[in-house]
């Protein structure tokens, strides 16, 4: 008899691949669920669920704290958005959660490792990237791969022929992820691009017409790139991200509707809600345009997407992104200080920001009388810094006049 390790969330797809490995596999399977933040109750029951549903056992891992810490924080400190919009809150859990079943299928001496991911989605290829990284030699089993079902309602149908309890259903029939850092919706009526979020779907966030009609001002403190404070008080990471998912949510702040590009090709419609991600990035954008150099910032802009990419396509655990990380901590180690934000009715605006490492000295920049910069300097360097220009349009008189004396039979002067 095989031995399978299942990466189980409790939902439709992983409740109903239990049973179905079980029928397909002479084979028994062991269930791994891991706690990053999903929320009050999406956890509670999951081990006798996954028992009633054939598995022999089932464990829930507690990783909450390094998911924020060693994933969330790292693709936050190097600015990663994927297409513009998208905070990679499902993207970075997935190498997190992948690595763990690996662990525990080494303990249980599984033959192979099961993931409940679509033929169509990328989480395929985030889970079985770290499979390859880990565990090359385990057999990788991805039955919505190979079974004859094809879509929510016929997963919905199994279920109920098998007496599965499921919480999803045919009239809100959303494929949702949840952790710490973010909620994603996708499926139903969001399929359709031009079709406007029902004002039900949202989990995490009020909407932003019944946000209070007063504006908050929160102020979060960073010690080089890396949060540690809400308002004053220190926190640890999942507290921090907590309490800001709150005030977020609070005032309708973190919504995103995209449709991105998925790693296999295809156009897909999500709707995300990221309220304490949302203001960690505009924070942290802040503070580093007050203490980082120009040129620095721009090499870190540089970056910033190609980070998104590899975290996106599931390339965490490579050596590409440990040198981005490199990078990223010599950028960030001058990176402390605060930001106020200002937040009301979904929208974010800027309160106030303070480093000690600031390179904005008021003394340079007054526009009142100073004794630290002359201004007739400005003259010899816009000479220089515009040589080029002037050269090149010298160049081009003279060839203008040559080319008008040579049509008029004069010699050009």
């Amino acid at each position: 008899m095989q031995r399978i390790v299942l990466a189980y969330s409790g939902g439709l797809d992983t409740s109903i691949i239990v049973p179905w490995l079980r029928e397909h596999y002479d084979a028994e399977v062991i269930c791994v669920a891991a706690d990053i933040g999903q929320g009050e109750g999406e956890l509670d029951g999951i081990v006798d669920k996954a028992l009633r549903s054939g598995a022999v056992s089932c464990t829930v891992e507690d990783l909450r704290q390094e998911f924020v810490e060693s994933f969330v924080y790292p693709t936050l400190r190097a600015g990663a958005i994927y297409n513009r919009k998208y905070l990679l809150g499902t993207s970075i859990a997935r190498p997190l959660i992948a690595r763990r079943q690996v662990e525990v299928a080494r303990a249980v001496g599984a033959d192979a490792l099961a993931h409940g991911c679509t033929g169509k989605g990328n989480d395929q290829v985030r889970f079985e990237l770290t499979y390859m990284a880990f565990a090359p030699e385990l057999k990788v089993i991805a039955p919505w791969r190979e079974w004859d079902i094809r879509s929510r309602e016929d997963a919905l149908a199994y279920a109920a022929a098998r007496n599965i309890p499921v919480a999803a259903t045919a009239a809100k029939i959303y494929s949702r992820d949840r952790n710490l850092w973010h909620i994603s919706h996708e499926g139903g009526v969001l399929e359709d691009p031009n079709q406007a979020p029902p004002r039900d779907l949202f989990l995490l966030t009020v909407d932003p017409e019944d946000a209070p009609d007063e504006p908050e001002i929160v102020t979060i403190g960073f010690r080089q790139g890396t949060p540690v404070s809400v308002n004053g008080q220190s926190m640890n990471a999942v507290a921090l991200l907590t309490e800001l998912n709150r005030i977020g949510g609070q005032h309708g702040v973190g919504r995103a509707d995209i449709v991105e590009d998925r790693l296999i090709g295809m156009k897909s419609r999500g709707v995300y809600e990221t309220p304490g991600g949302t203001l960690l990035y505009t924070a942290l954008s802040e503070l580093e345009m007050l203490v980082l150099d120009r040129r620095t910032l721009a090499a870190k802009d540089l970056l910033a997407p190609r980070y998104a990419d590899l975290v996106y396509e599931g390339r965490w655990w490579t050596t590409e992104r440990e040198a981005y990380d490199a990078f990223v901590d010599k950028v960030q180690e001058r990176v402390t200080g605060t930001v106020s934000l200002r937040l009301y009715k979904g929208n974010v605006a800027i309160a106030g920001r303070a480093s000690e490492h600031a390179l904005y000295d008021e003394r340079f920049v007054t526009f009142g009388e100073d004794d630290v910069y002359q201004q007739s300097d400005a003259g010899g360097f816009i000479r220089l810094f515009g040589l080029p220009a002037r050269v090149r349009a010298l160049k081009d008189q003279q060839l203008a006049a040559s080319e008008r004396a040579g049509r008029s039979g004069q010699p050009a002067r």
